[in-house]
């Protein structure tokens, strides 16, 4: 056998040697491909296609179809066999719904909820027994409840109290679970989803009951099932939202009201001084059976006149008896061998011929009807409104159409009330605006009271004397810039005049001592007197001359020059 061995291995050997490097590789491909392929097998065999969600199975088909309803509603793939067993994809999805079926309600009744612990655990003594049962329990129900969504993770302690001989010596069975919900998830918010938690654990754990179940949630360190105080502040709540609701509808009605009188009456002229509703919150809920008659034909619309055709009942069925009877009446003797007790004048007659007609009609008929049956919850029964509304201010004026003012400076005013017609109409607009129901016991009621508008005519009192007082501040000082203004111009005036007769006079002053001088020069000249006269003379009168000759030729230059004389001196 050793040399069969060998010599297989030495052919193996020699015949690898031989081969080439592309037969090499596809020898290796195939080995590989051979090796994942048992490997696959192997695991595929050994893994089953889908895990059972209970290992009893559902025998009661109502139940089976409540759970895969539920399961398909979270688009759950399902799989039923044909003796009941429910199957799903996986175990993680398995060991979810377990816990969740058995929060909302679904368990199987056939189906053991303690078999969902799938823990056992053996001791020698009825202590250890305890001890690790109480252990296990603990921690399947901390799985349970740590595998439902928006938990991140649970804490329990239970008291499992030992069994007693007297019903009334026995402690019962008492649990705290202490509950961390995942962020941003209401889990233990929702009243329905907290008992369902709370209906899981008390399924998972024998004997115990509600009042013994304490469950906190742990970011707050507040009991989530005392179901007494919620309920009060579930009733505190609904008492807010009823309010809430009054309050809307009497917001509304209130727009309502104003917006239709302030269109008519300015925004200032209207108050609404009550409005009250009251409410029924309590559901009434009512049944009603009517008796109405057949519409044959409806009405038409177009035709002045009515061509319906109703009546008050249809024949449904008719039957009509007629029964004719000739022939000798029959005439009763008793029993066999006894003459009868009947009357003579039924005895005189047992041998006459007698002749019965009976003949009736029997009708069926079927009238119309209908039942309706209305849930009420909440309806108005009362609505309360209170409006008043200003009667018209209108300033007083002269016969010269300016205002009338009184002592103090304000302006005389008078009042107009609204008219009796008018208080009328508007109750009515009102009545349609709110809905106005007589046999609810609604009450309208539209005054007209006159508002204090003491502070509004006084603001606008006191702007008209402020304008006033503006208007004369602003004539007195336009006033006052015309006098210095005139008064500017009459002493521009003043001045100029005065330097034009003070320059007359310089001027006449000059031309009188040139004249002087001249008529000095000119008698000298004809007395033969030599006239010697200075440099300083000369020039002057030389300038005096070019002064006169320029002054005939450019006259406004020359007073311009003697001006600026004037001033440089």
């Amino acid at each position: 056998m050793n040399e069969w061995f060998k010599k297989t291995a030495q052919n193996l050997k020699e015949m690898w040697q031989k081969w080439s490097l592309v037969q090499k590789l596809i020898l290796g491909a195939i080995v590989v491909v051979i090796v994942v392929a048992i490997i696959l097998l192997a695991t595929l065999s050994a893994k089953p296609d889908t895990v059972r969600l209970y290992n009893q199975p559902i025998t009661d088909e109502v139940q089976r179809s409540r759970i895969i309803s539920r399961l398909e509603k979270d688009n759950v793939e399902v799989y039923v066999s044909a003796d009941g067993y429910i199957s799903v994809k996986d175990r993680a999805t398995a060991a979810r719904y377990r816990s969740q079926l058995i929060a909302e309600g679904y368990e199987p009744t056939n189906v053991d909820v303690y078999s969902l612990l799938d823990t056992t655990s053996w001791s020698r003594n009825d202590f250890d027994d305890k001890t690790k049962w109480l252990r296990v329990t603990q921690a399947a129900v901390k799985e349970h409840l740590e595998q439902l969504s928006g938990i991140a993770r649970a804490e329990v302690k239970l008291v499992l109290p030992d069994e007693t001989l007297f019903r009334s010596e026995q402690r019962p069975v008492t649990a705290s679970v202490i509950l961390y919900a995942e962020p941003n998830s209401d889990v233990l918010t929702k009243s329905s989803q907290v008992k369902g938690i709370q209906h899981l654990i008390m399924t998972s754990v024998e004997g115990l009951t509600e009042e013994n179940l304490s469950i906190v949630d742990g970011s707050t360190n507040e009991e989530i099932n005392d179901w007494e105080g919620m309920a009060e502040a579930d009733r505190l709540t609904n008492i807010q939202k009823q309010q809430r609701l009054i309050l809307k509808l009497e917001t509304e009605y209130s727009s309502q009201v104003l917006d239709a009188l302030r269109a008519i009456y300015t925004t200032n002229r209207v108050r609404i001084a009550n409005m009250k509703i009251d409410m029924d919150m309590s559901e009434r809920q009512s049944t009603e059976l009517k008796y109405t008659p057949f519409v044959m034909k409806e009405d038409n619309a177009d035709t002045v006149y009515d061509d319906s055709d109703i009546r008050e009942s249809a024949l449904v069925s008719e039957e009509t008896v007629d029964i004719t009877q000739t022939g000798t009446g029959y005439n009763p003797e008793g029993p066999a061998g006894t003459s009868g007790q009947n009357p003579p004048v039924i005895s005189d007659m047992s041998n006459m011929i007698s002749q019965t007609t009976q003949a009736g009609v029997k009708r069926n008929y079927a009238i119309g009807q209908i039942n309706s049956s209305t849930v009420e919850s909440p309806s108005i029964d009362r609505v309360t409104v209170s409006v008043n509304v200003d009667g018209t201010w209108r300033k007083v004026y002269d016969e010269k159409g300016n205002p009338k003012m009184t002592e103090t400076g304000a302006f005389e005013r008078s009042y107009t009330p609204v008219s009796e017609e008018d208080l009328a109409q508007i109750t009515q607009l009102v009545q349609g605006a709110i809905g106005y129901n007589r046999e609810r016991g609604d009450i309208v009621t539209v005054t007209n009271i006159a508002f204090d508008r003491s502070e509004e005519f006084a603001a606008e009192d006191e702007a008209y004397r402020k304008a006033q007082r503006t208007r004369n501040a602003i004539l007195f000082s336009l006033i006052g810039v015309a006098a210095v203004l005139i008064l500017f111009i009459l002493v521009r005036f003043i001045s100029r005049e005065l330097e034009r007769r003070k320059r007359l006079r310089e001027e006449e002053m000059l031309r009188k001592q040139q004249a002087e001088r001249e008529q000095a020069l000119w008698d000298a000249k004809e007395q033969g007197v030599e006239v010697t006269m200075s440099v300083e003379e000369r020039r002057r009168a030389e300038l005096q001359e070019n002064a006169i000759a320029l002054a005939k030729e450019h006259p406004e230059d020359v007073a311009m020059l003697i001006r600026t004389w004037l001033m440089e001196e």
